[in-house]
């Protein structure tokens, strides 16, 4: 399992949200601009946030782009699963059979897999990330005086 541009975009745009709108909307573009990242493409990205109803847009000339919900809310793992599919590393079988090799190696290897990557997508929320990301940026203008 390989997580694709798509979905690493979705999640620094959604971020970008969190942290730079808090009660208004916020252009496509200047996401795009301070992430630097294709509009075309931030557009398709955005397509599926909204049909997953993560983020809502609102159009003419003071629209953009808002969370649909509070940071802590959203979920990493709720914007990973609208822009990528389901997080498997190993698709089931469609019929291992009853205590087969296959089957116990689904159970005890796969499946554990796929619930803890999903778990602990599911334990960061949008307000967790903005929380380190401000610490991140408090961090970097201190001033050391000699």
């Amino acid at each position: 399992m390989k997580i694709s541009a798509k979905g690493r975009y979705g999640l620094m745009a959604m971020l970008d949200l969190a942290v730079y709108s808090t009660n208004e909307h916020c252009s496509l573009y200047s996401i795009a601009d301070r992430q630097n990242i294709s509009p075309s493409y931030l557009e398709q990205v955005f397509s599926s946030l909204k049909k997953a109803g993560l983020v809502i847009s609102v159009k003419g000339a003071y629209g953009g782009y808002k969370l649909a919900g509070g940071p802590r809310d959203i979920r990493v793992g709720d914007i990973v699963r609208a822009l990528e599919g389901d997080i498997d590393v190993a698709e089931r079988d469609s019929d291992p059979g009853p205590h087969s090799i296959r089957d116990c190696i689904d159970k005890n290897v796969w499946q554990r897999l796929n619930s803890t990557i999903n778990d602990f997508l599911d334990s960061i929320t949008l307000e967790d990330l903005q929380n380190e990301y401000h610490k991140m940026q408090s961090a970097d203008n201190i001033m050391y005086y000699i």
